[in-house]
């Protein structure tokens, strides 16, 4: 289970937006998500349309009348996709919490009765950086900063990068933290100057994906919609569905660093010996029958891997990816391209069969140029097709 803060303390940088849309993407892929609406002002859950007297405020205050359990205000939005709601009366956890033993352990404590039912817990904090926050720093595993490209953000981001080390250091937890470009214009030339702004100061924690402006997601949250609900084929979708796939794509290497090392796994038995033959040493059988066919199986299917070049002209980008079929659409560093002489290439080993395929370059998803072979989508773009054969 992963619990994740989304938080800014600067406003207007589509961080409810980025928890809203973020979660139900999570849940479209098979996730289990719940959303802590953390701010006391519940655009979260106004965003999604959800009203209630109840509230976290009822699960964490010792001075309210109606103390509740989590469990007891969690309201479903889609299929695996609940949400936690806010309303005013969590700004006051402020002040009832400034002298409280423990104050930046509350919503821990809250989280850990629930984490067994979901895979992915985010928090919606308020654009501040008081006591609130610190509890959802504190309670996750993760931090999203979600950022317009202007000069304000950059000392945003480096403020809060600044709590993020104080959690650490004061209460010993430690945290990821992503940057995440949001409500970019990619028809003004200062949002691409300030994108390579943000790429040198913060390379290591930017996000590839790259949320992009779009009336849709407005428009979704004034009636109260995600916006794949209001709008699937819209660009605000497709954002926030990659995003939700890239952030997807680490369960993978979370699951391989936390396998046993190959040094610590059992030693197959050796040779034993048999009293019926005297003592004579006989070998074990290290597979059987079934084993052995599926090896054989696994290797055939190996020998029938294909490289296929995919290349793409962008001298001016800065990433460029190739996704699709083969790799059930997911960003990773085995479909990273490399650059050389303004060409971005990269060799994939496929079976035969026909692949939908796409290039993201610098965030933006775009079918093969050189490739006459397509079809449209259900986003309402292009898809380029492949066709590897068993001769190679």
């Amino acid at each position: 289970m992963r619990t994740i803060t989304i938080a800014n303390q600067k406003g207007g940088c589509g961080k409810t937006t980025t928890a809203i849309n973020l979660a139900a993407a999570l849940g479209r892929n098979g996730r289990r998500v719940l959303l802590i609406d953390l701010d006391p002002q519940a655009h979260a859950s106004l965003g999604l349309n959800v009203e209630s007297q109840d509230s976290i405020y009822n699960v964490i205050s010792r001075l309210t009348p109606r103390k509740l359990r989590l469990e007891n205000i969690i309201q479903r939005i889609e299929n695996s996709f609940d949400i936690v709601p806010s309303n005013i009366l969590v700004g006051t956890l402020e002040q009832e919490l400034a002298d409280e033993i423990g104050r930046e352990l509350k919503l821990s404590e809250v989280i850990a009765t629930i984490k067994e039912k979901y895979d992915y817990i985010l928090i919606d904090c308020a654009p501040s950086l008081g006591i609130l926050t610190v509890n959802a720093l504190r309670a996750s595993d993760e931090l999203i900063i979600p950022v317009e490209t202007s000069r304000f953000s950059i000392q945003g981001v480096e403020h809060l990068l600044d709590i993020v080390t104080l959690v650490h250091d004061r209460l010993n937890h430690a945290i990821q933290c992503r940057v995440l470009i949001t409500m970019f214009d990619s028809r003004l030339r200062h949002s691409f100057a300030m994108l390579e702004t943000f790429r040198q100061k913060f390379s290591e924690l930017l996000f590839d994906t790259i949320v992009h402006t779009n009336v849709k997601l407005k428009e979704s949250a004034v009636l109260g919609q995600t916006v794949a609900v209001y709008d699937k084929y819209s660009r605000g979708t497709k954002d926030y569905y990659t995003l939700s796939k890239e952030i997807i794509c680490a369960e993978k290497k979370q699951a391989s660093a936390a396998q046993t090392p190959a040094s610590q796994q059992p030693v197959p038995a050796q040779a034993a010996t048999s009293p019926a033959s005297g003592g004579a040493s006989v070998e074990n059988k290290v597979f059987s029958a079934k084993m052995e066919t599926l090896i054989r199986q696994e290797v055939k299917d190996v020998q029938q891997l294909f490289p296929v070049r995919f290349s793409y002209d962008a001298a001016g980008a800065k990433s460029v990816f190739v996704t699709g079929s083969f790799n059930d659409w997911s960003l990773d560093d085995h479909c990273r391209l490399k650059q050389a002489d303004g060409k971005w290439e990269a060799v994939i080993a496929l079976k035969p069969g026909v692949y939908k395929y796409q290039f993201i370059v610098d965030g933006v998803w775009k079918e093969d140029p050189r490739n006459p072979n397509k079809e449209r989508n259900s986003f309402g773009d292009i898809n380029s097709l492949i066709e590897v054969t068993a001769n190679g």
